[in-house]
């Protein structure tokens, strides 16, 4: 192999590897959506700073990693107030979310 094909070859290899840790991260806000998660634990986790996953998160998914929790969080609301039995701020804090007023504004 000539230094050019090691290049592509370590360059695939990180890709590989970034893509493998954005599906831990990805995987623990499936996860963990109604915990406190933010994007400097969630980074630190996979040994990334918080702005590189951000971008790299966004590159691979189509959205930061905020809004991937908060959409999460809107369509686990949905699904619990289609069933009926919790009020509406019995829901905002199922989903964890930290107040009914951010509740409403994210849920509207």
């Amino acid at each position: 192999m000539c230094k050019p094909e090691w290049r592509r070859a370590r360059v695939q290899a990180q890709r590989l590897a970034d893509l493998a840790r954005l599906r831990r991260v990805r995987d623990r806000i499936d996860r963990e959506y109604a915990q406190p998660l933010n994007v400097e634990a969630l980074a630190h986790e996979v040994n990334m700073s918080a702005g590189h996953l951000s971008r790299q998160f966004r590159a691979a998914y189509g959205e930061s990693p905020y809004a991937y929790l908060m959409t999460r969080r809107i369509e686990r609301a949905a699904a619990l107030l289609r069933r009926g039995d919790l009020s509406v701020t019995e829901v905002c804090f199922e989903v964890g979310c930290a107040s009914l007023g951010t509740f409403t504004t994210r849920f509207t």
